[in-house]
Formats: structure tokens, C-alpha cells, sequence
């Protein structure tokens, strides 16, 4: 005998009965956007970082969108990939450097933090099928804080590396359970481990949930192991001899002064070598992109998606003396790349307006349909600018922090200096040290390109650069800059250091709603001082 309709209605599962009940929902959740985000580790864009990527350039920049001002809130890795997971500033996610005594992947970071990061809320809040591969943080994995078997919130599939960025002999966590990993080219290179797992991902997911995908790449971090039909690529290639390569960084910080001017040539031989390498490991990443754009093609998804392309942070090959490393508060070390292209982008454009990485996180969830108020992130949604939206309110400046590191006892490099320095290289040139602690207000107004920073040491010392006439950071001009500037600077300091979700917007010194109220200064260097200690509680 023929069901009657309400007893057909019972049998039915409950996603067709959805689909009969609410056609117009279904087609609404059938076309929220998935979203691909590519993470390199420590790739430049200053230095010419992206030129050997002519593949990812020709499927993402050409095909949408590139900020060129985009900026990290601290030039390393840990804290950098920390603000990116929770849309803060460093000091709101209290990860200050990448070690697990300065909150890189610790228990109180996977107490905290990690249960309100925005794969966390794509996952348990808008239903977002949800993919890791690659680097997480430089200590996941630490015994200490859980080992490999931790996988964190938010992750439907985990293929996380354990600890730094290496191409071979590593071990991944692949959802919990460790797998060791051999220097086998063709089953271990591990740029292209990340690329067949994401392809497998996409061939094997589920269709009836939106994805969200982060890749992050090895490459072009240290040890710049290139896959080996790339290792005689980029043969004459060597560091840029820009202005700032090869001279004193002369009024500027201690540890920028201390660097050996001219370089050795044991040391100029060095970065250009490790320049070279850096770009040939780049060009795995370029296949990856490759075949990730092509898959989700032939999937009929691509036209559905949004791929953003960014680094952790710049880097440096020779700037101001220093051989190679990232840390420091120069445009090299804190500006990256990123390109996005997905549904509403129109081709080949390039934006010009303040971005950082904090506001990939509320961006994503923008995407997602995810009321922004409902977190306590401090960036801004990019959605607004992706679509070419026309006069949209924009920050003007944002907040650089970093707390140094430097060893209790002396480098074993270089036992002469004394404590606190580390990353000494064998001339004695120290790429960073306890007191290389520092915030910047970095600024970008229809009338100022200006970057102010205080340093938390002895002499409380101040350095200030007018980009428009000094784009490689050469004169510091703290000492000769107006007054009221320098005091309004220090003044908005203060105020980004400890602000918090909508505060981290409000308007900068420039800005036409901008308030100044000179009581409130600090005048005392002590008072001053202090406050970098709280900075990182």
C-alpha cells in the first residue's frame, strides 16, 4: 500500500527531510563559502620573497587581491601564528616568544587560548569542516605540554608537525598518534607531504559541509632544504644590495649597533647562500598551490572559495649588518605577504589600506556568517575591502610587541659578550637579547608613513622613521621629530599596549577622531618603562 505523506515524512532522514521542509536554507548552507589558508614560515615580502612564486602569483594575486601593507604584531614565529589562531595582539594571547616558558604551545596556552580560536568557532559554531597540515607551533608536540597525542579544539583532521619547521625526519601528529617520517624525496619531503594530504582531503570530505583548510608550510624556514629537482635553481641569484644592506645601523638600538660593519665575507657568503635556498624551497610551495587550485577546480569548488596566501613573519639577509634572522621592528621583519581571491573579488587588484595578521581570524568568521561581537578578537574584518566596498572606515596604525630572548648564561658562540644575547653568529653579531624588548606604534594616514617604537631597556631608547623620505629605516629621527608628536605617540603606546577587542580600533593619532589629552601623559621614563612588564604577564 502507498505511505501517506506524514508517514513518508517519518521515514525520511533528516537531511532530506531539511531539504523538502526548507529549500531555500539548504541552498543558503550549500553555499557558504570554504575557505584555504596558506601559511609559510618566515617568507619575506620586502626582500623579494614572492618573486619565485610565479604560479601563486598568476592563481591568487592575478585573480584577486594583494595588500601590500600588511603587517605581523611581532616578527616571529610562535606569537605571530598565535595572533593569526586568536585574532589578539601578543599581549592578549600572552604567547611571547617561542619557547614554552614564553607560552608557545603550553597547557596554560591550550587552557585558554586555544578553545576560542576561530577554527575553533568554524568548527563548533557554523559547522565548518575543519583541516590542519603543516607547522602549528614551534613547541607543539613538547612532552611537557601533551606531547603529539594533544590535538586541539576546533581540528577535524590534525596532521600537525611536531616542534620547528624541518623538510625531512620529522614526525607528524596525524589526529593524536604519531608518524615518523623518513628522507625519502618521494614519500617524506615534507612541502609535498602537505600537498598530498590536502589533495586526499579534498577528494575524500564530506559534500554536505563548508571547509576550512590551513596549510603552513615548512618553507622557506631554516634548514632550506629545497626538493632536489630544485637544487640548482636560482644559481646566480644573491641577497638584494638594498640601501640598508652591509652599513651601521648607526642610532639605533644597542643591539643593532653591535653588529661587525662590513660584514665578513664568510657571513656575506652565508645569507646569500641561504637567500638562494630560501627561494628554492619556495618553489614547492608554488606546485603545492598549483595543485591545490586545480583540484578544487576539477571538484567544481573553486569558484566557492576563498584562498588566502601569508607568512609569519619577514626576514632579513644582510639589513643594517645583521646576517639572517627576523625579530627586529624594521619593515623586513614585520610586513609579509598576503593575497586573497574567492567569490566577490574582482581580479588583479592591490589594497593599500593597514592590514594585519589579527584580522585573518575575524575575517574568516566574517565569511562564515559568524557574529564578530560575539568574540574578543582585536582585529578587523577584511570582507569589507575584499569586496571593494567604497568608503569603509579603516585603522590607521597598529601595535608592534616583542619580548627578546637571551640566555641566562653567555652564547656558547660567544662566551665574551656575557648573559643575555642569543642567536650569535661565529663574528660575535647577535641577532637578538633580553633587552631587545620593544613595541611600535606603526602608522599608515592619508598624510603620515611613520613608525614609532620604545625600547624596554636602559636608556628607554626611542626610535622613530618617517617612510615617506626613508623607506629603508636608515635615520632615526626620535631626536629631531616635533615634540607633540612624539609625546601624542607615546601617548597612543600606551594606550594599544593595553587595549583590548574594540579598543585595539579606535582611532589613531592622525585620524580625525582622534582625542589627546596631554594630562595623561607619562612623563617619567620609570613609569614609562614599567609598563613593559605588565605588557607580558
Amino acid at each position: 500500500p502507498a505511505m501517506s505523506p506524514a508517514a513518508l515524512l517519518r521515514a525520511l532522514p533528516l537531511a532530506a527531510l531539511l531539504l523538502l521542509l526548507s529549500p531555500a536554507r539548504a541552498a543558503r548552507q550549500a553555499r557558504r563559502p570554504n575557505v584555504v589558508l596558506i601559511l609559510t614560515d618566515d617568507q619575506d615580502v620586502c626582500l623579494g620573497g614572492m618573486t619565485p612564486l610565479k604560479k601563486t602569483n598568476a592563481l591568487i594575486a592575478q585573480m584577486g587581491i594583494t595588500f601590500v601593507n600588511a603587517y605581523v604584531p611581532s616578527a616571529l614565529c610562535c606569537p605571530s601564528r598565535a595572533s593569526i589562531l586568536t585574532g589578539k595582539y601578543p599581549h592578549n594571547h600572552h604567547v611571547v616568544n617561542n619557547t614554552l616558558e614564553g607560552n608557545c604551545s603550553s597547557k596554560l596556552w591550550q587552557k585558554i587560548q586555544e578553545p576560542y580560536t576561530f577554527p575553533a568557532l568554524l568548527k563548533a559554531m557554523c559547522g565548518y569542516q575543519t583541516f590542519f597540515a603543516g607547522k602549528y607551533l614551534n613547541e607543539y608536540g613538547a612532552e611537557d605540554a601533551g606531547g603529539v597525542g594533544h590535538v586541539p579544539p576546533g581540528w577535524s583532521f590534525w596532521y600537525a608537525l611536531e616542534k620547528n619547521s624541518k623538510y625531512y625526519n620529522y614526525t607528524l601528529s596525524v589526529n593524536g598518534k604519531a608518524r615518523r617520517h623518513g628522507e625519502n624525496y618521494s614519500v617524506d619531503y615534507l612541502t609535498d607531504v602537505l600537498a598530498n594530504m590536502s589533495l586526499d582531503f579534498l577528494e575524500y570530505k564530506s559534500n554536505f559541509e563548508p571547509f576550512f583548510m590551513m596549510i603552513a608550510t615548512p618553507a622557506p624556514h631554516s634548514p632550506w632544504t629545497p626538493a632536489p629537482q630544485y637544487t640548482k635553481s636560482f644559481q646566480n641569484v644573491s641577497a638584494p644590495r638594498n640601501s640598508n644592506f652591509n652599513i651601521h645601523g648607526k642610532n639605533k638600538h644597542w643591539l643593532i649597533r653591535q653588529a661587525k660593519t662590513p660584514m665578513t665575507n664568510s657571513s656575506i657568503q652565508f645569507l646569500d647562500d641561504a637567500y638562494r635556498k630560501r627561494w628554492q624551497t619556495l618553489l614547492s610551495v608554488d606546485d603545492l598551490i598549483e595543485k591545490l587550485v586545480k583540484k578544487l577546480e576539477v571538484n567544481g569548488e573553486l569558484d566557492n572559495t576563498y584562498i588566502f596566501y601569508t607568512s609569519d613573519n619577514g626576514f632579513h639577509t644582510g639589513q643594517f649588518s645583521l646576517p639572517i634572522d627576523k625579530r627586529q621592528l624594521y619593515e623586513f621583519d614585520i610586513k609579509v605577504p598576503l593575497l586573497v581571491r574567492g567569490p566577490g573579488i574582482k581580479p588583479n587588484q592591490t589594497n593599500k589600506m593597514l592590514v594585519a595578521n589579527i584580522d585573518l581570524g575575524p575575517t574568516i568568521l566574517d565569511i562564515a556568517g559568524y557574529d564578530l561581537n560575539k568574540t574578543q578578537m582585536d582585529g578587523m574584518s577584511l570582507l569589507p575591502l575584499l569586496r571593494g566596498e567604497k568608503n569603509v572606515t579603516w585603522r590607521s596604525d597598529f601595535l608592534v610587541e616583542y619580548q627578546g630572548e637571551g640566555y641566562n648564561g653567555s652564547d656558547p658562540t660567544c662566551p665574551g659578550l656575557g648573559p643575555g644575547v642569543t642567536h650569535c653568529f661565529p663574528d660575535c653579531v647577535c641577532e637578538d637579547s633580553y633587552n631587545n624588548t620593544y613595541a611600535c606604534v606603526r602608522t599608515l594616514s592619508a598624510s603620515w608613513d611613520l613608525q614609532y617604537c620604545e625600547f624596554d631597556d636602559r636608556e628607554v631608547f626611542v626610535e622613530v622613521y618617517n617612510l615617506t623620505a626613508d623607506p629603508h629605516q636608515i635615520n632615526n629621527i626620535a631626536k629631531t621629530i616635533d615634540q607633540e608628536i612624539l609625546e601624542k605617540m607615546n601617548y597612543r603606546l600606551m594606550m594599544l599596549q593595553s587595549c583590548s577587542g574594540a579598543t585595539c580600533r579606535t582611532p589613531g593619532v592622525f585620524d580625525p577622531g582622534y582625542r589627546f589629552d596631554p594630562r595623561l601623559m607619562f612623563s617619567n621614563h620609570g613609569l614609562r618603562a614599567r609598563r613593559f612588564s605588565a605588557q607580558f604577564l
